[in-house]
């Protein structure tokens, strides 16, 4: 019979649909009706950027997939085929491509935002652990459409990426055989990293999209001050420094959608290899397995943790230096899910904490920067050591932070949100 209770529609079509569908309760228990901060600013454009941009990467990821060759004999001459002959093959290409970088710019700039504003912390724990579960199945998904396009730079980056696994103790070999299917990168990778890339991780993405958006509107949004509005209420228990988040914010955010769609045009039209960031040059080479690159260096996106891997550069305790990599750079990304617990503040935006957690961040922000350049760079006793700082720095940043978050001194927290 369905809840007697549930909201409906006034009249008409949407109240034959209320009938059978919850529409419009939904509709109001996430848009029209839920209470967002009213303080959201600059940083908060991001997540709704990161919607369009997933909704970009499926929507073109079809399109390529009618024409593209899932083969080690024509995955390269697909690409080409779609390049050339498709109509408007190449503009479905370069807007695929160039939307993994902008999905990894937008990622960034929002797991940034909820560093400095604390919206990792509780009760917010399950959005962020949510988050960092599409962000690493964003990396595998990135990881393994790199190798469809089957031309140098995708073939030995999936070679040396893959060959870590085998320094990993006693199953290592075994572990890398498995993944590959093959003795070699071959056919039978390319097909089931297909697979993975096309149907099983998308579905997994989007689950987990759904999952985080729930438990963010379960527990309200985060704000610039890190206060909660659901602590003050007015007599109809609406938050005080509330609005709702349409039509207050979906225009607010069709504004940022706009200015964002205009730069991404600009890179798709104008500079969609990226200076050779975004599409890298060897790519443009059909896979030889008899000739290596120059310079083998993942996507500008993996570079931090590929910078990691190349730091660890000494045998410690009888482990192999490139399976304490694999180690280190699998830490990097691990210690992030942990972050809630890790942070004893009793504030959680960066503007009410102590000067120590403003300069660690800081400090954190440039090391990771630096490590993505020097990911991208062919290693030198200089830049190693440059790299082991910065990796020394961005691990200190969260170790460290049970200790100078506890004792630093804080300022006073208003009752309600400025601005």
């Amino acid at each position: 019979m369905g809840n007697p209770n549930r909201v409906k529609a006034e009249s008409g079509f949407m109240r034959w649909v209320d009938d059978r569908f919850p529409a419009t309760q939904m509709w109001q228990e996430h848009l029209s009706q839920y209470y967002a901060p009213r303080n959201f600013n600059f940083w908060y454009f991001f997540g709704s950027l990161a919607l369009l941009v997933l909704v970009n990467q499926i929507l073109t990821g079809v399109w390529l997939t009618m024409s593209y060759n899932p083969s080690a004999e024509g995955a390269f001459a697909s690409v080409e085929y779609i390049m050339r002959d498709v109509e408007y093959g190449w503009l479905i290409r370069y807007l695929h491509s160039t939307g993994a970088s902008a999905f990894f710019v937008v990622i960034y700039l929002h797991m940034f935002r909820a560093l400095l504003y604390g919206s990792y912390k509780a009760p917010r724990e399950l959005v962020w652990i949510f988050g960092m579960a599409i962000y690493l199945l964003l990396m595998a998904e990135a990881f393994m459409g790199y190798l469809l396009p089957w031309g140098q730079m995708s073939y030995w980056g999936a070679q040396v990426i893959i060959s870590l696994f085998a320094a990993i103790p006693v199953i290592g070999p075994d572990l890398a055989q498995w993944i590959r299917g093959d003795f070699l990168i071959s056919g039978i990778t390319l097909n089931r990293f297909f697979a993975l890339h096309v149907v099983a991780l998308p579905i997994v993405i989007l689950a987990l999209v759904v999952l985080h958006l729930i438990a963010l509107h379960e527990v309200g949004s985060n704000n610039p001050d890190g206060i909660e509005i659901k602590a003050k209420k007015d007599e109809t228990g609406k938050p005080l420094d509330g609005i709702p988040f349409h039509p207050y914010y979906t225009v607010k955010d069709v504004f940022g959608v706009a200015v964002f769609l205009f730069v991404f045009a600009a890179v798709v039209f104008y500079f969609p290899e990226g200076g050779g960031y975004f599409l890298e040059r060897p790519n443009f080479e059909p896979a030889n397995p008899m000739v290596t690159p120059d310079h083998i260096a993942p996507v500008w996106y993996f570079t931090p943790f590929y910078a990691i891997l190349r730091a660890i550069t000494f045998d410690f305790l009888g482990l192999q230096a490139q399976f304490l990599g694999v180690v280190f750079m699998g830490a990097a990304i691990a210690i992030l899910f942990v972050l809630p617990w890790l942070d004893r503040s009793p504030v959680n935006s960066m503007r009410y904490k102590g000067w120590i957690s403003k300069v660690a961040l800081a400090i954190f922000a440039i090391s990771f920067v630096i490590l993505g350049i020097l990911g991208a760079l062919p290693a030198t006793p200089l830049r190693t050591a440059v790299a082991q700082l910065c990796t020394l720095l961005y691990f200190a940043f969260f170790l460290l932070m049970p200790f100078y978050t506890r004792l630093e001194k804080t300022k006073p927290v208003p009752e309600r949100v400025t601005g």
